[in-house]
């Protein structure tokens, strides 16, 4: 059965998966699963707010570096860290653990070890240093278009291909996400990468699709699925190589 795809699917994606305000909304008991084709253009809404950060410090003076850093801690607080909360669980439980239970135990653990504390200062420097890299605010404000909602399809992507590694917990309550609703927010999500340019784009969209494939292929080895920990670490990555790329051809 084709699944619906509805407007109030954006605020659901909007409330889910950043701290910005919201009226109250009945979501009508909406699964999550149904309604991530709109990650992506969450996704807009926080490039949208990052790059003014950008733009804003800039505009005062600023240069690149800390400019930089400021838009990246506006994004951060935008959105309370949950992906890279999901980056260093994974790095703690796939670094640290023996045993798939093991992995998966270390995952839910609320504290962060030298894994997870490594992954999020390389993932930090990264970000800031593609986004330090770029020519100016019109380029910085291309990349973080293109980098928060392409990046944001991917979840979807990876809950479409891995069933839950768990019986419980935020990827088995969220539901089964269907091939439709992954390819819709897949295409919303290669459409903002023409920001970088044609040729940029087609590569950015190979480099995912491989990316992808491998962190689905090391999922599935080492906890025999995906949780919502996994979906936020390659969430990372995906932001992480798009910025790469656009600092390669924007700066």
């Amino acid at each position: 059965m084709r699944k619906r795809l509805e407007p109030l699917d954006v605020a659901l994606c909007v409330a889910f998966f950043t701290r910005l305000p919201l009226p109250h909304l009945d979501f009508r008991d909406r699964q999550l699963a149904d309604a991530i084709w709109a990650a992506p253009v969450t996704g807009l809404a926080v490039a949208f707010i990052s790059a003014a950060a950008y733009a804003s410090g800039v505009w005062l003076g600023l240069p690149p570096g800390p400019a930089a850093a400021i838009a990246l801690a506006v994004a951060l607080l935008a959105t309370g860290c949950l992906h890279e909360d999901g980056l260093s669980d994974v790095a703690d439980g796939f670094g640290g653990g023996s045993t798939r239970e093991r992995k998966l135990e270390i995952m839910r653990d609320s504290r962060i070890g030298s894994y997870g504390t490594a992954a999020l200062i390389i993932s930090l420097l990264l970000r800031w240093s593609a986004l330090a890299a770029l020519a100016g605010p019109a380029q910085v404000f291309a990349a973080l278009i293109a980098a928060h909602c392409v990046s944001r399809a991917l979840p979807a992507a990876l809950m479409h291909v891995l069933p839950p590694a768990r019986a419980d917990g935020l990827s088995a309550a969220a539901g089964t996400v269907s091939r439709e609703t992954a390819l819709i927010g897949a295409i919303i999500g290669a459409v903002t990468l023409l920001a970088l340019g044609p040729g940029a784009a087609l590569f950015a969209i190979l480099l995912l699709i491989a990316l992808l494939a491998g962190f689905a292929a090391l999922c599935r080895r080492q906890i025999g699925g995906q949780t919502g920990d996994t979906a936020g670490a390659l969430q990372q990555l995906g932001e992480i190589a798009v910025l790469l790329v656009a600092s390669a051809v924007l700066s």
